[in-house]
């Protein structure tokens, strides 16, 4: 069995493959066979120390595979289930791991295990999203940043088909295209133009009512400028960098606006809330009311290279680690 630690945090080349011995798993755990591991911007978050952990420390928050043993007490889950996670414990950078069954849900047979951690993570950050942090409305005009990104693919689609109009910023004319294909009715190269003032354009000078920024750090301010009167900011990522302190005064006091930052934790509280998300997930997966891409697979050996990759932007759309 290997796993990928961090002794130290840092760049991508603190991670290390390494040899690990597991136990058996305990009561309300299972020992799961992982098939794919989804690759995502919070796994460099806990790399880098932005989002602290103790160390040493595993890595990865998202993974799926077969269930090789079940622990003590364990009903609702049996050997040979397929299986997906996206939830602490981090640790699914690894060919095995015991989890508990509490995060963990059953994968339709239908439903390839590569698929689905493009799935768990950035479709359920999609489904709260769309439906639980701003539940949109049919005919709304909505703006959502690196539309050309892995939750940029399955949101701007899955916002399309609840009749929202979407308007999605790139960072790079390369990425324009790919952005329109996820569902864009008009796109924003943010490094060339000044997108709050084209947003105040498409919107005849009202703005929007929601923003979804994953961006973080260069896109915060603009946001906020693109918004219409009580209109909601939606944080939840900083892959430009880390935000600055918010002065509210200054920020959301002018329109009286809305400002949250939201995670999957939020919304996924209690098995009922788990189950709801990754059921609307599937449910739409299956509809084809979004296309799916793997845009790269890496092997575990690979894994500084794809932490490279992800943070230089050189990935447009899901990336997954084959164990």
């Amino acid at each position: 069995m290997k796993a990928v630690i961090i002794s130290k945090t840092g760049g991508p080349e603190v991670l290390e493959l390494k040899e690990i011995k597991l136990d058996d798993p305990k009561s309300g755990e299972v020992l799961i066979k992982n098939e794919a591991i989804g690759l995502n911007y919070i796994d460099t978050y806990h790399r880098s120390g932005l989002y602290p952990v103790e160390l040493p420390s595993n890595i990865g928050i998202e993974g799926a595979g077969i269930i090789e043993k079940v622990g003590p007490d364990v009903k609702d889950f049996n050997i040979g289930d397929k299986v997906a996670y996206a939830s602490m414990p981090i640790g699914s950078y690894s060919t095995h791991r015991i989890f508990p069954t509490t995060k963990l849900v059953k994968v339709p047979d239908e439903i390839e295990l590569e698929n689905v951690v493009t799935l768990m993570t950035k479709g359920i950050t999609t489904f709260y999203l769309l439906h639980k942090t701003y539940p949109v409305k049919s005919g709304e005009t909505i703006l959502f940043h690196a539309a050309a990104g892995g939750v940029g693919q399955i949101l701007c689609q899955w916002a399309k088909s609840l009749g929202c109009t979407v308007i999605g910023t790139v960072g790079s004319d390369e990425k324009i295209e790919i952005a329109k294909a996820n569902g864009c009715d008009h796109v924003i190269n943010y490094s060339k133009e000044n997108f709050a003032e084209k947003v105040k354009e498409i919107t005849n000078g009202k703005g929007v009512p929601v923003v979804y920024d994953g961006v973080g750090k260069k896109t915060f301010d603009g946001s906020i400028e693109c918004l219409e009167v009580r209109g909601t900011m939606v944080s939840f990522g900083n892959a430009s960098g880390p935000l600055d302190p918010c002065n509210i005064t200054k920020s959301l006091a002018p329109k009286g606006l809305y400002l949250t930052r939201p995670s999957i934790a939020h919304y996924t509280t209690t098995r009922e809330e788990l189950d709801e998300a990754a059921n609307k997930v599937f449910e739409m997966f299956k509809a084809k009311k979004f296309n799916l891409k793997i845009f790269k697979k890496y092997s575990l050996t690979e894994v500084v290279k794809a932490h490279q990759d992800l943070e230089t932007r050189k990935i447009t759309g899901p990336a997954v680690i084959i164990p």
